[in-house]
């Protein structure tokens, strides 16, 4: 670590629990964060500040004026590029140190099975479940812990999934893949601007206390949030030995 390393993350070096250790710990890391909206946005932000050394960013979409209600790392003069090259350009504002690759593309399953297997750690923040399910089985298979976010209206969630521990659920446990549930998307029903701050911050945290080994994950812990009244229910979740994805993957 050089010189001015030390001095950008000193207050990250003077944490006990961090300290120089911890800080390479964060530098020789790899994080996958598919998408760049209203939670990829503080994501890829506090990664990129902490020194978190390769950072992969995927998402298909354009910046558009309606985003910039919420998804901070866009500008008005970024509108219409590409989500991942607009994230890309604030996060090499932020650090240069920081490899940064931005992939303007769908997440499928294809896709996801080459990118996670390179990741450390891998952070949802897409707004659809079958997303949301391709991303899972894909670290299940490669056995990647998964940070997941979701944020609508005025509630937000957020749990770790990690397919290492033989106790944690993973995010099909919870959430069954073959349930009919109804997309809820923030263009039709709203979203309160900074929930998804909080809710992308927490993502950040639970990704870097896994890239150094720092205290307890929320891992079987699903924390949601009620914004109106700004409170948080945590609620413990257990592995169901019948899911379709971590159950046949545990008993093969």
């Amino acid at each position: 670590m050089f010189d001015d390393d030390l001095l950008r993350y000193s207050r990250h070096i003077l944490l006990n629990e961090i300290g120089v250790e911890g800080q390479t710990l964060f530098g020789q890391a790899r994080a996958l964060i598919i998408g760049a909206g209203g939670l990829g946005s503080p994501v890829a932000l506090y990664l990129s500040s902490a020194g978190v050394g390769h950072i992969t960013v995927v998402d298909h979409d354009t910046v558009d004026i309606t985003n910039l209600q919420r998804q901070i790392a866009h500008t008005q003069d970024r509108v219409g590029q590409p989500k991942v090259n607009s994230l890309r350009t604030a996060m090499g504002q932020l650090n240069s140190q920081v490899q940064v690759r931005a992939i303007q593309a769908r997440a499928d399953a294809t896709l996801l099975a080459t990118l996670v297997a390179e990741a450390d750690v891998v952070l949802d923040c897409c707004d659809n479940f079958a997303t949301r399910h391709a991303i899972n089985a894909a670290c299940v298979a490669q056995r990647k812990p998964l940070v997941s976010g979701a944020a609508i209206r005025f509630d937000g969630q957020v749990c770790v999934y990690d397919p290492r521990d033989t106790a944690s659920p993973c995010y099909a446990c919870v959430f069954a893949p073959d349930e009919t549930l109804e997309e809820t998307r923030c263009a039709t029903m709203g979203v309160f601007a900074p929930l998804v701050g909080i809710i992308g911050t927490l993502q950040a945290a639970e990704a870097l206390k896994l890239m150094g080994r720092i205290g307890q994950t929320l891992t079987g812990r699903l924390l949601m949030l009620d914004g109106r009244s700004m409170s948080f229910t945590e609620v413990r979740i257990g592995r169901n030995p019948a899911c379709p994805v971590c159950g046949a993957a545990t008993s093969a």
